[in-house]
């Protein structure tokens, strides 16, 4: 929603995947909200030390919106929970290329569809987006591998398959 919590957790985790894992791979990798709550703010503290004890630095991110601009310079725009998805659709032009998801869509064996928000709760609600937000990005990670005939060395998203347009 406002870019300081979920989003850059799952910017960091994903750039982290990406440069550990098929640094070959051409991503352009970005977060953005759906709303101006904190835009050019700095994350979440609490989403910054939880990122850090993963060896993931949000720290420089800063909060932004998104723009209509976005759906037509990047492939897919994810998010976090059906309400920001929602927004998203609504916000989304009609000549966009972009696909729209749920992260989680893209995860393997997740019980969960939607990445909760933390920002209300306690230490333990960061650790679980870490967690979310790492099996959302495997799974996507996975998918864009095997779109760009990129072999990806992780049995458990060998199959990985893009969800349903949401």
């Amino acid at each position: 929603m406002g870019n300081i919590c979920r989003s850059p957790t799952a910017e960091g985790v994903f750039r982290k995947l990406h440069q550990e894992l098929v640094p070959e791979l051409r991503l352009h990798i970005d977060s953005a909200g759906t709303h101006d709550y904190h835009v050019g703010e700095q994350p979440d503290k609490r989403a910054i030390q939880a990122a850090r004890t993963r060896n993931i630095d949000i720290s420089m991110h800063r909060g932004r919106m998104v723009s209509r601009e976005d759906f037509s310079r990047f492939n897919y725009i994810l998010a976090m929970d059906r309400a920001n998805l929602s927004r998203l659709q609504r916000l989304r032009p009609a000549t966009s290329r972009a696909d729209v998801h749920l992260l989680l869509a893209f995860a393997e064996n997740c019980a969960i569809e939607e990445v909760p928000d933390p920002y209300y709760g306690g230490p333990t609600g960061f650790e679980q987006v870490l967690d979310l937000v790492q099996q959302g990005s495997m799974g996507l990670l996975a998918y864009l591998c095997r779109e760009q005939g990129i072999t990806l060395q992780s049995p458990d998203y060998a199959r990985a398959k893009k969800p349903a347009r949401s």
